[in-house]
């Protein structure tokens, strides 16, 4: 799958938590943890599951800077 966002992550799924609509992907990129709010159906159809290898895209728009 080719996309035009540029922030891409490799990430592995630690957690899938569903809603009756939206639902909750915990994922983690080294050390860091990524939390992702899609859709019930896209982690179906993706069959997202705890232990996957996945993809983290980041709109650049979105992206928040702050200083540690």
């Amino acid at each position: 799958m080719q996309l035009s966002a540029r922030n891409q992550l490799r990430a592995k799924v630690t957690g899938v938590s569903l809603g009756n609509i939206m639902a909750e992907v915990r994922m983690t990129v080294g050390d860091q943890e990524l939390v992702a709010v899609i859709t019930r159906e896209s982690v179906q159809r993706l069959k997202l599951q705890v232990g996957d290898e996945a993809i983290a895209v980041i709109k650049a728009t979105e992206v928040m800077v702050a200083r540690p």
